[in-house]
């Protein structure tokens, strides 16, 4: 009935199998040519700042691959850093990364840094499933990074990366989902909420 609640779990569940399919599905050109369109638009939005620490993820699942971007950014003087899974059902933490970094795999078989030494981020890229214009993204349900920034003092900068099939009108967010700063896709950026985007244009086609 339309004047029921909606139920969360089950439509994020379906909304979660629906668009990895769809990311998965993605032509090898097409997919290459919006990845590249999104790095160069974060490029476009990072360059200028003053270098800081930039966390992002090892692409998974064809999520957009970062890497690129990052190594561009440690060359004009950046450091860069990678959130890891080391307690379940804790916060992240956060392994510095060089493209010359041993790596092993997190609990969930994802490539991170082999070390323990550890650099807080000014700027964290998150991958979307998907995500709705007020800025709430739908990961993989494990909750890691609501947990983790929901500790960060003070809190980074947000940006949610991913292809313009991950946006959804509304993904019914849950009480403890934290919505990002910033979007980015092929398409533009979106900003999503207020916060520290000083040096950030607030919009782009």
């Amino acid at each position: 009935m339309a004047d029921q609640p909606v139920q969360t779990t089950p439509f994020r569940v379906a909304l979660r199998r629906e668009k990895i399919a769809a990311r998965l599905a993605l032509p090898e050109a097409m997919h290459a040519l919006a990845s590249a369109r999104i790095l160069d638009r974060l490029f476009q939005l990072l360059q200028p700042r003053s270098p800081g620490v930039i966390a992002f993820c090892w692409p998974v699942r064809a999520e957009v691959d970062c890497r690129p971007l990052v190594l561009d950014l440690i060359n004009a003087g950046w450091q860069a850093t990678m959130p890891t899974v080391a307690t379940p059902d804790a916060p992240m933490a956060f392994r510095a990364w060089t493209p010359d970094a041993p790596m092993t795999t997190d609990p969930f078989g994802i490539p991170v840094p082999q070390t323990t030494h550890c650099v807080i981020p000014d700027i964290v890229l998150l991958p979307l499933v998907a995500a709705d214009p007020a800025g709430y993204r739908l990961g993989y349900g494990g909750g890691y990074f609501d947990r983790t920034l929901a500790v960060s003092v003070p809190r980074p900068l947000t940006i949610g990366v991913g292809f313009e099939l991950s946006i959804v009108p509304d993904i019914h967010p849950e009480p403890h989902d934290i919505p990002l700063d910033l979007i980015v896709t092929e398409a533009g950026m979106r900003l999503t909420r207020s916060g520290d985007t000083s040096g950030l244009p607030t919009s782009s086609a």
